[in-house]
């Protein structure tokens, strides 16, 4: 991370911030969200989700987080991703942070993530390794939500 450049978390709320953030950092992540129509829908929904971003000294963006209720007491990790110029340098971790304390704060007890299941690719592998780190607990495996080559696993923490 270069020097000075500490992450600020801030909610956002204008669309069209949401959107630019979002375009912005998924288009720089096409490793994980290499499929266009998923990655616009990510873009398209995620106005209508809590939307915390971070953001650096200079304001520029160093990543967003997304969180969409999923039932009265669970909201979901619906999309995350950092600026490959800022991996593991915390800034997913602080994400993460103001999303546990965003949730518990709207009332939530459970927070939920979807992701690739581990042994499948490397990347998200890593990504796997990132949530149970966050505090994440393997909750099951959906082969089929979306589709063979991509076996869903979804991960719980309690926000008690």
């Amino acid at each position: 991370m270069k020097k000075g450049n500490k992450p600020m978390v801030v909610t956002i709320n204008d669309p069209d911030e949401k959107r630019l953030i979002a375009r912005t950092v998924l288009e720089d992540l096409t490793e994980w969200f290499e499929v266009e129509e998923s990655r616009e829908g990510f873009i398209k929904d995620c106005v209508d989700w809590t939307f915390l971003a971070a953001k650096n000294d200079d304001g520029s963006i160093m990543g967003f987080l997304c969180l969409n209720e999923t039932g009265n007491a669970t909201v979901e990790l619906a999309v995350m991703g950092v600026m490959k110029e800022y991996h593991r340098n915390g800034v997913g971790r602080k994400l993460v942070e103001r999303a546990k304390e965003t949730a518990k704060t709207d009332g939530y007890e459970f927070m939920q993530v979807k992701t690739v299941k581990m042994g499948m690719y490397e990347d998200y592998d890593r990504t796997n390794l990132f949530y149970r780190s966050c505090g994440f607990k393997e909750l099951e495996v959906l082969p089929l939500l979306w589709d063979e080559a991509n076996p869903c696993q979804i991960y719980v923490m309690s926000l008690k």
